[in-house]
């Protein structure tokens, strides 16, 4: 190591913060995560898809739109799926993007409705930054996001139908 150089590894959330504080220091942030990583992105009125994004922070934010949020709502009897991650726009809501899929518990009760554009992700605790699904997991997670929703009011709450989404000029080209 070269004198007045410090090597900082630092976890998904710290890297960010530190590396915008230190921008002109002789500070070296270790990455040892992958450049791009598979996640299942899904946008209000389109249908899922498998893509890949970058593992930086502006990629990430640009996915969503804004800032990051990581939500892990999920549970089940494999213990992997506590580590599958939403992340999503922190001020989804606030700015009133478009709603786009409902979060339910394993009885199908809604929990939560993410609003705007959001990626589902591998996000283990003892690791320090997002990961690939493992395959099994994005097949599962694919089916259950694949369509877009749309929510009406009912007397009983807030109620989300999944739907077929139109296929635009463009899709409708590229088809031919």
């Amino acid at each position: 190591m070269k004198a007045g150089v410090m090597r900082l590894r630092l976890s998904r959330w710290s890297r960010f913060f530190i590396t915008g504080l230190m921008k002109g220091c002789d500070f070296v942030i270790e990455n040892e995560e992958k450049d791009a990583i598979r996640v299942i992105v899904c946008r209000p009125g389109e249908q899922a898809e498998v893509t890949e994004i970058g593992t930086d922070l502006k990629s990430v934010q640009a996915v969503v739109g804004g800032l990051i949020e990581e939500y892990m709502p999920f549970t089940g009897d494999d213990p992997r799926e506590d580590d599958v991650a939403i992340v999503c726009n922190d001020e989804g809501k606030m700015n009133r993007m478009p709603l786009s899929r409902a979060i339910e518990d394993e009885d199908g009760n809604m929990l939560d409705i993410i609003a705007g554009p959001f990626f589902i992700c591998y996000a283990p605790l003892e690791s320090e930054s997002f990961e690939s699904l493992p395959p099994d997991l994005e097949e599962k997670y694919f089916r259950k996001f694949e369509q877009p929703e749309m929510f009406f009011r009912t007397e009983a709450g807030i109620k989300a139908v999944k739907y077929e989404p139109e296929v635009s000029a463009k899709e409708a080209e590229q088809v031919r």
